[in-house]
């Protein structure tokens, strides 16, 4: 691809922060480095993915909201993580990480434990006992 036709087709979904380098041949015939902002194709299947990604969230939010999940469950979600995910940055077992997801062993954790997954989840212990009701990531 020459260096003038790198797609350049923005739709906002990284709100300009974000660009990709994709490699090209200019004049000259030689490989350079170009940034793009994004591909069409590459963009609608990015937000395709949100879609799916913000679903889960709501759906695991209205679960905690009825009981059913702690808020560890929804932190986890919201950060794209699973059990194993989560017990290798907090260095809590499998096991447990699956058993704090109830709301009952959840409630009953110590300070410390509570520190870990705030850690790992780069949120305070605070925000970690609660969810966030109103909105989600963009």
């Amino acid at each position: 691809m020459k260096k003038k036709d790198v797609p350049q087709d923005d739709e906002g979904l990284l709100e300009g922060k974000l660009r990709e380098i994709c490699y090209a041949v200019d004049d000259d015939g030689k490989y350079v480095a170009v940034h793009s902002t994004g591909w069409e194709p590459k963009n609608a299947a990015l937000q395709q993915a949100w879609v799916g990604v913000n679903n889960k969230i709501e759906s695991v939010k209205n679960e905690v909201v009825a009981g059913k999940l702690s808020p560890l469950a929804y932190h986890m979600e919201k950060n794209i993580m699973n059990v194993k995910l989560l017990s290798q940055y907090s260095g809590i077992p499998k096991r447990k990480v699956r058993r704090h997801m109830k709301p009952g062993h959840f409630n009953k954790l110590d300070s410390e434990t509570l520190k870990k997954y705030a850690s790992a989840l780069n949120i305070n212990t605070e925000e970690l006992k609660t969810i966030n009701i109103a909105g989600e990531r963009k």
